[in-house]
């Protein structure tokens, strides 16, 4: 195809930008799970966006924050790896912060060292007035020279299409990376367990959630007995500690189902098809300092 563009985009900035939000808005599917939680993204997700006449692949990497585990090192160094790997990076920032606050001055430091073409997109824009808008765009104008500052509340889809139009004229020429029906590189396995850990994110206390993790051990499809296709899930949430664990399941189990519930009725949407979901609650001390389990959340 003549003049065909495709190539690939980093997602960066603190937690609690609308990263994954921006995502799911910019590709109309739900390709990342959101939480109103720090670190809500563990590994770089890649997003694929075919349009007439490109491909965009998206890498929407986990937030910037201060690591305490080898799971925590493990998420800053997929967001360090996915910039240079990338043909332009999109950094995300907060309209409603007054300053350049330690986080975003990282990242902005670290596009100064790598000399990236950069798109700086201010979110949450429907939170703030236009006067404050103008100095954030003044501030952040007079620290880089960003391809284009696109200002955007992706929560409500405004001015996201403006990124896209952007990213478009900064791609090469190259050709589709991934099919056309393709919108993320994730698996259905991977999809499931990320569903699950979301609704637990959204449901749970602050601090349980940053000590779980979740494993579909089983995913088969079957057959009922009127002929109605149907997949069987088995899931098990880990948790780090003992009281957690009673958290999660809840009273009478009823944490665990509403869980289960909400999870289902995603899973179900995505595949398309009857699911009967089973959630088991483990526990697995000290796992965000394992390195086979933390292994799995490194860029690939």
């Amino acid at each position: 195809m003549p003049n065909f563009k495709s190539g690939f985009v980093s997602i960066i900035g603190r937690t609690n930008v609308g990263k994954s939000t921006l995502i799911n808005s910019l590709t109309g599917e739900k390709v990342a799970i959101t939480a109103n939680k720090c670190q809500t993204t563990r590994t770089a997700i890649k997003a694929i966006i075919n349009r007439e006449n490109s491909q965009i692949i998206f890498i929407d990497t986990p937030g910037i924050h201060k690591p305490k585990t080898k799971l925590g090192n493990t998420m800053l160094e997929t967001v360090w790896l996915s910039v240079p790997n990338s043909d332009i990076t999109l950094f995300i920032i907060d309209a409603t912060s007054n300053k350049i606050g330690t986080g975003d001055r990282i990242i902005l430091d670290k596009i100064k060292e790598l000399k990236r073409k950069t798109i700086l997109v201010i979110n949450k824009i429907d939170l703030i007035e236009k006067e404050k808008l103008l100095k954030i765009i003044e501030l952040y104008k007079n620290e880089y020279q960003f391809e284009a500052i696109i200002p955007v509340s992706s929560l409500n889809n405004d001015n996201t299409e403006a990124i896209l139009q952007e990213i478009e004229k900064l791609l090469p020429e190259g050709p589709a990376y991934y099919d056309i029906e393709q919108y993320t590189d994730q698996t259905e396995r991977q999809i499931v367990e990320e569903t699950i850990r979301e609704k637990a994110l959204k449901l749970l206390d602050e601090e349980i959630p940053h000590g779980i993790y979740v494993e579909t051990q089983k995913m088969k499809l079957r057959k009922t007995v009127k002929g109605e296709n149907i997949y069987d899930i088995e899931a098990v949430i880990y948790t780090i500690r003992e009281s957690h664990k009673g958290i999660i399941i809840g009273k009478n189990g009823s944490m665990l189902k509403k869980i289960g519930m909400y999870a289902r009725q995603d899973i179900e949407k995505m595949l398309q098809t009857k699911v009967n979901l089973k959630i088991w609650v483990k526990v697995k001390e000290d796992w965000q300092n394992n390195n086979n389990i933390v292994s799995k959340f490194k860029l690939k």
